[in-house]
């Protein structure tokens, strides 16, 4: 038992690191083309594929249902593009309309096979079974995923001059038109490649996940595009992994809530674009234009009284600007542009500007060049004139 156990998750863990990888490196491309919802569109659309490949055959025939699958998704990708070139229409518009379209005449196909009772199977295919994944399915499953890749790797120039400047690689000369067919129909035999595990319904997520999750960590196509074959990779191992342990669950929405916990640590931690890095930045800028203001408080009241070398109290500091300047003042002496002075028959602490604080501090008011150099020269001696 313990045998079987191993080489069903083992089958599995293989099958889905292929499949998340060719998805992470395909997610890529439309997350940067702004074309996420087209992964959306031949996802569904494989749909009424499945269902035709399963009539057509008179059973439930992988081979069968993935042709069906994958000429139904490639159908639906190049509808997208005759849509958009031969009526002008918005991208987003044709999306809509040929995701409505096939995902409508897959819900029908399916009902009619329901009808004939044999629609049992296919629900495999809506989201996913681990269950479903044999042994004699991931020689195919490798072959396909090299081509894919191989596709990638042979036109990496193209696919990476279409995605950041479409309109000057077609002044440049190459077919873009074509170039886009060649992604849609890779997206087509990955969201094929991967109805088994994932299902059609939500394979679209594996597709971008990844992607929007290595976006967040890297600034460069090539880093991203291979961080996101491993988020992908990642995320269909667990998911995958976790749903053959457990009693009936679709290892389809797993996966995805494996993708999604991805993105969102990416979302939060990357360094840069991470929620809690940008929450730094916007700390860290309010410190700095706070000890700003406060330098250009010390160097307006001095400029105000005349005197280059005037001490402030830290409670006038904090009236004059209407909030706390302590942790100011600190950071301004740690970094050498202000010093403590003992003022007033109390010895009280006050505030004075060195001389890189007179530099650096923002000019406020008219500046006394004779009295600047006075205050320079006490700075450099250390003490009162």
């Amino acid at each position: 038992m313990s045998f079987e156990i191993s080489h069903t998750l083992m089958t599995v863990a293989m099958a889905a690191t292929l499949i998340g990888a060719v998805a992470g490196v395909l997610g890529s491309f439309l997350v940067l083309r702004g074309q996420s919802l087209l992964g959306d569109v031949i996802s569904h659309a494989a749909l009424p594929g499945v269902v035709a490949g399963f009539l057509l055959s008179g059973t439930r025939s992988f081979v069968a249902i993935l042709l069906g699958a994958l000429v139904a998704g490639a159908l639906a990708g190049l509808s997208v593009q005759a849509l958009r070139r031969g009526t002008g229409m918005k991208p987003d518009a044709a999306l809509g309309v040929v995701l409505s379209l096939f995902f409508a005449a897959g819900v029908v196909l399916y009902s009619h096979a329901q009808g004939q009772g044999g629609a049992a199977g296919l629900q495999v295919f809506l989201f996913g079974q681990a269950a479903s994944v044999l042994r004699a399915d991931l020689v195919p499953m490798a072959l396909v995923a090299v081509l894919v890749l191989g596709v990638i790797a042979a036109l990496w120039k193209e696919f990476q001059f279409i995605s950041f400047d479409p309109e000057g690689a077609r002044a440049a000369g190459l077919p873009v038109n074509a170039l886009e067919t060649v992604l849609s129909v890779l997206v087509a035999v990955a969201i094929v490649l991967g109805l088994a595990l994932a299902g059609v319904v939500l394979m679209v997520a594996m597709l971008i996940a990844p992607a929007v999750a290595a976006r967040q960590w890297v600034d460069r196509l090539g880093p991203m595009v291979l961080l996101a074959a491993l988020f992908g990779a990642g995320a269909g191992v667990t998911g995958a992994v976790l749903s053959a342990t457990g009693q009936g669950v679709a290892t389809g929405p797993v996966m995805v809530l494996a993708a999604t916990a991805i993105v969102t640590l990416s979302l939060a931690f990357a360094p840069g674009r991470g929620l809690v890095a940008r929450a730094r930045q916007r700390l860290r800028a309010r410190q700095s234009l706070h000890r700003r203001q406060v330098l250009g408080a010390l160097r307006g009241l001095s400029t105000e009284h005349g005197d280059p070398g005037y001490r402030s109290e830290e409670t006038m500091l904090d009236a004059y600007l209407g909030t706390a300047t302590r942790p100011a003042l600190k950071r301004l002496e740690q970094d050498g542009l202000i010093r403590q002075v003992a003022h007033g028959p109390e010895g009280r602490v006050h505030w004075e500007l060195t001389g890189r604080g007179h530099e650096a501090a923002p000019d406020d008011g008219p500046r006394n060049d004779g009295m600047y150099t006075d205050g320079m020269r006490k700075d450099q001696t250390g003490g009162q004139p």
